[in-house]
């Protein structure tokens, strides 16, 4: 057992120094929901904790565990899970041991988490393969649910930017599943069973069916942030405190969200974002990378409106409005005034523009554009914005 802090400092210097050591970009233990009908298969990753380039510390007690239980890590795969055992737990403990004391609150969470799992070793014993520890040690292709939900949990706790992690095969790793309440069901179970469970009274009342589960599954929002129905935000999404997300038509997609105060009352498409300030007007959509953008993620600036039922398929900077019920696309044609552009120019000295009509990609990310269509003529134009969109404070 190690005693003091130096012999453990020394411990996970000794285990970084050794052959075919490598830091993971990722790593930290879950729990998994498996299939009814197969052991081997994971339905779902539940991690009280992330570690995400951090805490390298115990990253490499964690190996070190591992290795005096006869398994040595294979650091040249992109993904890596493993069955924890009681022999992993004892050795954790073993080195974590000058930690013990001080693991509570924010201090030592790894340690808190193997805490944990030694008291529900000793109260209600570990179903064989129930806990996992999950190392990623490349931003590669999703290749598991472990790895998969590790991703999510990054970007929903913020631990990473969104768009900035590779989720290339995550809806291939991720079964389709019937959900009731937190626990994923296999959809084979229910269509094996669906005679006896309806003749019991027994057949479970069905949330939704997805391969993903809902943020608030999986996540504790900031204290300011308001989300009035769960279904409304996917997990992968990541919401900055102070987002408010009514119900209605609202939805936040995977790899989408906010970076500051927004109230979203519309959509916001996987891989989009909505800058602080900002608000998505009801029934209001910002396209997605697979619905129109021909593969260009959209941003939204700070103190922009998107107004009721428009739809945003172009980048805007700050400042910005889309009136209501209007469609700006990249190849939706825009007219501008010479004494607009003039100001529109002085907006946005680095993007210079000359003309009369624009398509809406040649205006991508400016700032202060207003978007409005004349009732008489139904031309589109654009003019520069003299409305300032602030948000309520009380309410976010």
């Amino acid at each position: 057992m190690i005693q003091t802090v130096e012999e453990f400092k020394a411990l996970v210097k000794n285990v970084q120094e050794s052959k075919g050591y490598k830091n993971p970009i990722a790593f930290g233990v879950c729990r998994v929901d498996v299939s009814q009908l197969d052991n081997e298969k994971v339905l779902q990753a539940t991690y009280p904790l992330i570690n995400w380039n951090e805490n390298f510390g115990s990253a490499a007690v964690f190996m070190d565990a591992l290795d005096k239980c006869g398994i040595k890590v294979d650091t040249n795969r992109n993904e890596v899970s493993i069955s924890i055992t009681y022999d992993f737990v004892k050795h954790c403990m073993d080195s974590f041991s000058p930690y013990i004391s001080e693991a509570m609150g924010d201090a030592h969470k790894n340690v808190q988490v193997i805490i944990q799992l030694f008291q529900l070793l000793l109260d209600d014993g570990m179903k064989e393969g129930e806990f996992r520890l999950v190392f990623l040690f490349d931003d590669a292709s999703c290749e598991s649910v472990e790895a998969t939900y590790l991703k999510l949990y990054a970007l929903s706790l913020a631990k990473v930017e969104l768009r900035s992690v590779n989720l290339n095969g995550a809806f291939g790793a991720l079964p389709n599943v019937a959900w009731h309440g937190n626990t994923p069901i296999d959809l084979d179970y229910l269509r094996i069973n669906e005679i006896e469970l309806k003749l019991r009274n027994e057949y479970p009342e069905i949330d939704f069916v997805d391969k993903f589960p809902r943020f608030l599954q999986h996540i504790i929002p900031a204290d300011n942030t308001r989300i009035l129905d769960a279904s409304k935000v996917r997990f992968g999404a990541q919401l900055h405190a102070g987002t408010t997300v009514m119900p209605g038509a609202s939805y936040i997609n995977f790899n989408a969200g906010t970076t500051g105060s927004v109230m979203v009352e519309g959509r916001i498409s996987s891989s989009a974002i909505v800058g602080a300030g900002s608000d998505v007007g009801g029934g209001a959509s910002i396209l997605g990378v697979l619905s129109g953008t021909d593969g260009n993620p959209i941003s939204v600036g700070q103190n922009t409106l998107l107004g009721a039922n428009s739809t945003c398929g172009i980048p805007l900077g700050d400042a910005c409005i889309i009136d209501a019920g209007l469609s700006i696309l990249e190849g939706t044609k825009l007219s501008i005034s010479a004494d607009q552009l003039s100001k529109i120019n002085e907006a946005n000295p680095k993007n210079t523009l000359s003309g009369n009509i624009f398509k809406g990609k040649e205006l991508s990310s400016l700032n202060g554009l207003h978007f409005r269509q004349n009732s008489m003529t139904g031309e589109m134009t654009v003019l520069r914005s003299t409305r300032e969109i602030k948000l309520n404070a009380e309410l976010h």
